[in-house]
């Protein structure tokens, strides 16, 4: 890692991940509990850039080369080269054991708060909020103040309600009931993403797109 002094600021990594059609999803400065590298002083994390992120990953050697994982596979090349662009330490959410502490981290950003349907809700994925990975860096970049908890001004809060099986809601998350639904031919979750999280009027207004929502329920299911 480069020494502190030489680090990019926030804005630059924001820009080049704008290029590789990632966004910043939220930093934080890591302690010694945190479950990151050592010498990580900024840890930032990174998530599909939409709209516009499924177009470009389909185009993507990985999503037309038939092999498994694809989207795991660009997030290593393209967070990767990153990483070596800026001097970074990459980190992905999958490959483990050992698993990284993805959602410990989200919610050490002020930017992932825990909904009324105990998902990750963010300021500007809603719930629709996913990781492809994080970069550390050694410096300790200065962090803007993180916005507030949607769901604090969100008064009709339809996510309680959405599920068409009553399996994601307030008291929790029935797994079976939800896969028992997903089996179900014609199951709109399937074709357009879990229906809890297209509720949320932040997820409305991300631009995810249905089919890339559907392909994250084949692989759940």
């Amino acid at each position: 890692m480069p020494a502190e002094a030489h680090a990019p600021g926030l804005e630059t990594v924001a820009r080049r991940c704008a290029d590789a059609h990632l966004s910043v999803f939220g930093a934080f400065h890591p302690g010694p509990s945190s479950g990151a590298p050592a010498d990580v002083g900024t840890l930032v994390l990174l998530g599909p850039r939409d709209p516009g992120f499924w177009d470009h990953f389909t185009g993507q050697p990985e999503y037309a080369d038939g092999a498994p994982d694809p989207l795991d596979r660009w997030s290593r090349r393209v967070i990767g080269a990153l990483a070596e662009d800026l001097g970074a330490v990459p980190l992905f959410p999958f490959g483990g054991p050992p698993h990284h502490p993805f959602v410990q981290w989200a919610r050490a950003t002020g930017r992932a708060h825990v909904s009324p349907v105990g998902l990750l809700v963010h300021d500007t994925a809603g719930l629709m909020l996913s990781f492809r990975g994080a970069l550390g860096l050694a410096g300790r970049l200065p962090l803007p103040a993180p916005p507030p908890n949607p769901c604090d001004s969100c008064a009709a809060r339809p996510c309680l309600s959405a599920c068409p099986v009553s399996a994601l809601g307030p008291d929790g998350y029935d797994v079976a009931a939800c896969k028992t639904d997903l089996d179900r031919p014609g199951n709109d979750c399937m074709a357009r993403g879990c229906a809890v999280r297209r509720a949320c009027p932040v997820s409305q207004r991300h631009g995810r797109l249905e089919a890339q929502s559907a392909f994250h329920m084949d692989h759940f299911r």
